[in-house]
């Protein structure tokens, strides 16, 4: 209470300067607030859709970027690879029923991704609208085309019709699908018990196939064996044969050879010998003087005739 004579004009005045001290410091936390939120960072694996009161207006990519505060907003996209399961309920060829728990691995396209955000809003509706539902009706389709017996033996084949089912489906969205799985497949517990017992009747039938096999190997094990053992004994003949053959040839070859040595030198000792006669008589014409000989031996060896003229 104020006595009489005293003015408030001093509490007036403080109290506007607190006023105002209040104010600028209002307007430097603001300040500092809204500088704050003019920056952002985008992680890796993620794109940005920036949104202006809410309206989708830009894509950013990963890094530092600034906003208008208050009026933008950013909201992060990934790009990376996700993977979406489903449970569901199938029938195969012949009408059996299966359950069968799938997996898509896919990928939003980077340049591809602020069309994604604007027309589906997100990921996660993408998945629920979009890619859920194709990807139940391709397993659904590709289990329908396989009896149990071909699904069980050969997940790759429904797996591969799968996958091409999907990939027609999604040709026209933003997306990229890496690979499919069948995750889980459950059957009847009786169709299953059938298939085991199927399957310990051919085991059983394969072994008994390999022992018979097995027989037959050892049989014509033995006749390879005595064939070769023959084979063996008549080489070691044919080689006796040969040898003798090849040594009886060198033999004869060797008497001929002899016996044609022995009429060659024959010859030439006739021939010689025939050459040694004229040589004689040569040397005996050459020596004679041109007179007969006086005297001769008759058929009497005894009785010698004088031969001179008297």
């Amino acid at each position: 209470m104020l006595k009489s004579g005293q003015s408030s004009q001093p509490t007036t005045l403080e109290t506007t300067k607190l006023a105002k001290h209040m104010t600028k410091g209002l307007i430097g936390t603001a300040l500092v607030i809204g500088a704050w939120m003019t920056f952002y960072t985008i992680d890796e694996g993620h794109v940005g859709i920036v949104k202006r009161f809410g309206e989708a207006t830009a894509q950013e990519n990963p890094g530092l970027h600034t906003k208008v505060p208050f009026a933008d907003t950013v909201e992060e996209l990934e790009i990376r690879t996700r993977k979406n399961t489903e449970s569901l309920k199938a029938s195969t060829h012949e009408q059996m029923p299966v359950t069968a728990e799938v997996s898509v691995n896919w990928t939003v396209i980077r340049s591809e991704a602020f069309e994604l955000y604007k027309n589906y809003g997100g990921l996660d509706q993408f998945e629920n609208r979009i890619l859920d539902p194709r990807l139940r009706s391709a397993t659904k389709d590709a289990l329908a085309r396989f009896k149990a017996e071909q699904i069980v033996q050969n997940r790759g084949q429904v797996i591969q019709k799968i996958e091409e089912t999907l990939l027609a489906e999604m040709t026209d969205f933003p997306v990229k699908l890496d690979s499919v799985q069948i995750e889980n497949l459950v059957l009847p517990p009786k169709y299953l018990q059938s298939i085991e017992t199927k399957q310990t009747e051919k085991n059983l039938a394969a072994a008994e196939e390999h022992r018979l096999e097995r027989q037959k190997l050892e049989a014509q094990r033995e006749v390879n064996t005595a064939e070769a053992k023959r084979d063996a004994e008549k080489a070691r003949a044919d080689g006796s044969a040969y040898a003798i053959i090849t040594e009886a040839k060198a033999e004869a070859e060797a008497i001929k050879l002899k016996g044609m040595a022995e009429a060659e030198a024959i010859q030439k000792k006739a021939e010689a010998i025939k050459a040694s006669k004229v040589l004689v008589e040569y040397v005996k014409a050459q020596q004679w003087d041109g007179k007969l000989p006086t005297t001769v031996m008759g058929s009497d060896q005894g009785i010698l005739w004088n031969m001179k003229e008297k």
